[in-house]
């Protein structure tokens, strides 16, 4: 028994240690688990707290609030003198509450109206209105005719179903552009937000468009906004204002002379100009016509090209058609379109000979005979009977092309490299513009043939831009300054108070004062003795070269040559201010020389904007001596009275009627008219309604037109070359043929040089 129950004591023993062991390894490992379960809960709490943390603070934040941007007014853009050129006004954005509907019927009431008013899909706004939300928009940017009839259909819904806060109206702005389509090709326009796209709405957007504020609005448990009541606004901080160097009221006649010339010319590719002040580099304008309206920038302003592009029926082929017209008439041809620059650059090919002393302006001399081997190629002068022995003076008013080649072989390859890049040419101007684009040269380091330097010296065989150009020529005129061209002046806050200047900023010195004085004189003789004749402007000694380039391309698909006219000229000659440059790409009228289609209309232009910059005149003799006369007020004078003032102004009177008073008078009170020139009196109420018909005046020299019209009571005005010299032909009148006018109405007649003249 003992025995037994010893094997039993010692078998318990053994049972308990094991269990004992058991329990410790248990507890072991269950004191492991912990460990790892806690360290790992642990450590995932340490990544969500540190690592995620603020992303998950974040979209915490985002399921609890609602945040809406309030745009911020977008600046306004000034022209030099404050007119509003580009504003945003106040407009209005619809945004609806759509959990607060209680019914079918009160959705399909709202949507109704909205899509109805607001121009939109009934089912789509059916849609909207059955969201779970406080907070959806339903339209931006409607006008106070539309915020009207939402502000009465507000009303109705508080009147009609008790319904509050179901539509509200938020604050927004639309962008307005006062003159439509001008400098349309620099200021550019805006897109849906806000954002610009094109010109100067692009290129200075950081500083336009202001910082959009803030809505927060909150959400319940559920994610749905809540009542309008629990939100909370930043407030949005307007953009900046630019004020610009460019004016309207020469941008204005700029364009509008620029469109009339492209009609008579009849230009394929439209054209540009653009007027600059020598000095500084401010544009004064810069127009490239035709150009877009701003407020309707996706509709295409080409007429014709409207009709070309809905005749097209495969839709891919339309669609791929209106997105290049768009391109081509938002395209800024003033700096984004290269040209071979022609007779033009002549005044830079003479700025190089003579800053380099390879030429002396008073003792050289050059010899033309009609055209000159270089190399394996002859190329000809525009004159092929020739010009014989020409000074320097006379070979740039000949502008003769042999006599060029003969100044660039002097001057060199290697100068002449050296010198396209001190000019400008082989870089960006900086305008501060998008798009600009970069000249195209022989070759990337400037190395040239001696056939490539030949016609390089007279403007052919490389590409620049029309900025390029008129920049290099600026610094001939103002001392030899190269100077950057700008178009904003300033950037003022919301407040008026400035941001920033834009000065005046010299790049480089170019060429001595005493060259550019040299080229001054030399280039005003030009317009008054060459085929600058027709941008000659009298009191203002103007300087100027006319240009007409060959292009590389058919454009208009004819199969004739094509050209471009240009005139670069500036005034005044002795203290430069203002160059213009006119660009009309590929004329396809009677003429495409540029002294007969750019130069008259520089003329008509400056004649109109310097006395408006108040540049002063200075005439010579026999300028003042044909200087236009002023009209007085004849009307209500006796007979004998009123003619023998108007004798007194050195005019003629012509007396109508059989009455003793004058009732009427043509041409009327402050209008001018040419000196020796007719004023006719009416006196009597049947001779007051007298006319007569407008004659042809066109293709006649000076003494024809004056002939005809005196047959018919007429005065005529002359511009361009007959102004100076009394040759030419007349090429445009100012009132049509056939058109019925007073006797003594004043007729404008432009006459162009013919055939043989100098570009």
């Amino acid at each position: 028994m003992k025995e037994i129950r010893k094997e039993q004591d010692q078998l318990a023993k053994n049972v308990k240690g094991v269990n004992q062991k058991l329990r410790h390894r248990t507890m072991i490992l269950l004191a492991i688990i912990l460990v790892i379960g806690f360290g790992a809960a642990t450590c995932r709490l340490a990544f969500l707290q540190v690592v995620k943390g603020e992303s998950l603070s974040q979209k915490a934040v985002e399921q609890q609030l609602h945040d809406t941007e309030i745009s911020a007014k977008r600046g306004t853009i000034y022209d030099r003198t404050g007119k509003v050129l580009a504003q945003s006004a106040s407009v209005w954005r619809v945004v609806m509450a759509p959990a607060n509907f209680k019914t079918d019927e009160q959705r399909e009431y709202v949507a109704k109206n909205l899509s109805k008013i607001l121009d939109l899909d009934y089912d789509e706004v059916l849609k909207e209105t059955k969201e779970n939300s406080y907070y959806v928009s339903v339209k931006r940017k409607i006008e106070t005719k539309e915020r009207n009839k939402i502000l009465k259909l507000q009303d109705t819904l508080s009147e009609k179903y008790q319904l509050e806060n179901v539509i509200q109206l938020l604050d927004d702005y639309k962008r307005y552009y006062p003159y439509n389509e001008l400098a349309s090709s620099v200021i550019g326009f805006t897109g849906e937000d806000d954002q610009g796209l094109e010109g100067l709405e692009y290129q200075y957007n950081k500083y336009l468009s202001g910082t959009s504020g803030r809505l927060i609005s909150a959400r319940n448990s559920k994610g749905v906004d809540m009542p309008f009541a629990y939100e909370q606004s930043v407030d949005a901080k307007d953009g900046n204002n630019l004020v610009l160097t460019i004016d309207e009221t020469v941008q204005a006649v700029v364009e509008k002379y620029m469109q009339q010339n492209i009609i008579t010319n009849k230009v394929y590719n439209r054209g540009c100009a653009i007027m600059m002040d020598v000095t500084n580099g401010e544009i004064i304008a810069m127009a490239t016509v035709g150009g877009y309206d701003l407020n309707e920038p996706y509709t295409i302003a080409d007429e014709t090209k409207q009709k070309e592009i809905k005749a097209i029926t495969d839709e891919k082929n339309k669609n791929k058609a209106y997105n290049e017209a768009l391109a081509e008439q938002w395209r800024n041809k003033a700096i984004s379109d290269t040209y071979y620059p022609g007779s033009v650059f002549k005044i830079i090919t003479s700025a190089m000979a003579l800053e380099e002393g390879v030429v002396n302006a008073d003792t050289s001399t050059f010899n033309c005979t009609g055209s000159m081997q270089v190399s394996d190629r002859l190329i000809h002068c525009h004159d092929w009977n020739g010009h014989g022995t020409q000074t320097f003076e006379q070979a740039i008013i000949n502008s003769c092309n042999p006599a060029f080649m003969q100044i660039g072989a002097k001057v060199g390859a290697a100068k002449f490299w050296e010198y396209y890049q001190a000019f400008g040419y082989s870089e960006l101007t900086g305008i501060d513009l998008p798009g600009e684009s970069d000249d195209q040269f022989f070759t990337p380091d400037g190395s040239m043939g001696v056939v490539d330097l030949a016609v390089a010296s007279f403007g052919q065989g490389f590409s620049i831009t029309p900025i390029q150009m008129i920049t290099a020529v600026s610094a001939v005129a103002n001392g030899g300054n190269l100077v950057q061209p700008h178009v904003v002046k300033q950037i003022q806050d919301s407040n008026g108070n400035v941001v920033q200047n834009y000065d005046t900023k010299i790049k480089r010195k170019v060429v001595s004062s005493s060259v550019s004085k040299t080229l001054n004189t030399i280039l005003q003789h030009n317009s008054e003795q060459g085929g600058v004749k027709c941008g000659y402007v009298a009191g203002y000694r103007v300087a100027g070269k006319t240009g007409t380039s060959e292009k590389l391309v058919d454009s208009n698909g004819d199969g004739v040559e094509d050209y471009i006219a240009s005139f670069l000229g500036y005034a005044p000659a002795d203290n430069p201010k203002y160059a213009m440059l006119m660009f009309f790409d590929t004329p396809t009228g009677d003429n495409y020389y540029g002294s007969v289609v750019a130069a008259p209309v520089f003329s008509q232009i400056m004649e109109e904007v310097l006395p408006y910059l108040e540049v002063e005149t200075e005439y010579t003799d026999s300028e003042r001596e044909d200087l236009d006369v002023i009209a007085d007020q004849y009307v209500g004078l006796s007979t004998e009275d009123a003619q023998q003032k108007i004798s007194d102004a050195g005019l003629t009177p012509v007396v109508k009627g059989s009455g003793s008073k004058v009732i009427a008078q043509m041409p009327e009170s402050n209008s001018t008219v040419p000196k020796g020139g007719t004023v006719v009196l009416y006196t009597d109420k049947s001779s007051a309604k007298e006319t007569v018909e407008v004659p042809n005046l066109l293709d006649m020299s000076l003494s024809d037109v004056n002939s005809i019209a005196s047959q018919y009571g007429l005065n005529v005005s002359v511009k361009g070359t007959s102004s100076t010299s009394g040759d030419g032909i007349s090429t445009k009148q100012s009132i049509a043929e056939g058109t019925k006018v007073s006797e003594g109405t004043v007729i404008t007649v432009t006459f162009s040089p013919q055939s043989g003249i100098a570009e």
